[in-house]
């Protein structure tokens, strides 16, 4: 066998792999969003069409897959995020950031849903909320930087408020406690960031 051959052998069964880590992390996250907030082992391996030994040789636990399908969160996040420019009127900056929070939450809603059962005794879960509550305070830092500055003393408190009124905390007691539509919870959230962000 050539060089050329076992290199050609060595990238297929890497492509093999990947496409099968690909298979078992988009049906973890499908049967989440359908509902199955703790699907076992055996549900992602019949639903991704793998053996179970499979899913095991590829994730050597559950936090492994806890951990990529973060990452496909994450990457999911990033494919409908479209940067808020950040030269416009405060109003329209906070109009378009929270319509924008509104369909991102709406999106990680079923992996937040499941994750909250299971954070207690995952550190993975627990990583993965703190680099979503990470990025959408770079995002407020970015956006709000000339009211945050203009907070002085009170910039670390304001920026607290702004992210409590942003993240998964918050939108989870508008939809799954209160049970207000969509439209509404964005509608107070849009409230609340303009009352903290006004004069």
């Amino acid at each position: 066998m050539t060089n050329l051959d076992a290199r050609g052998r060595v990238d297929g069964r890497t492509a093999r792999a990947e496409r099968t880590r690909n298979a078992i992390v988009e049906a973890h996250l499908a049967l989440i969003g359908e509902g199955d907030l703790k699907p076992t082992g055996e549900r992602i391996a019949e639903r991704a069409g793998v053996s179970l030994r499979a899913l095991w040789a590829n994730f050597k636990d559950m936090e492994a897959l806890f951990a990529a399908s973060g990452d496909r969160l994450m990457q999911q996040q990033d494919e409908e995020y479209e940067p808020v420019p950040v030269d416009l009127p405060l109003s329209d900056r906070i109009e378009r950031y929270c319509r924008q929070r509104a369909r991102i939450l709406e999106l990680i809603a079923p992996s937040a849903r499941a994750a909250q059962l299971k954070e207690p005794f995952s550190a993975q879960l627990r990583r993965n909320r703190a680099a979503n509550i990470a990025r959408v305070q770079r995002e407020l830092a970015d956006l709000f930087a000339d009211e945050l500055e203009r907070a002085g003393t009170q910039r670390a408190e304001l920026f607290q408020a702004l992210t409590v009124a942003s993240t998964w905390a918050a939108w989870s007691m508008m939809r799954d406690e209160l049970k207000l539509d969509m439209d509404h919870a964005c509608g107070i959230m849009i409230r609340t960031i303009r009352a903290l962000l006004g004069p």
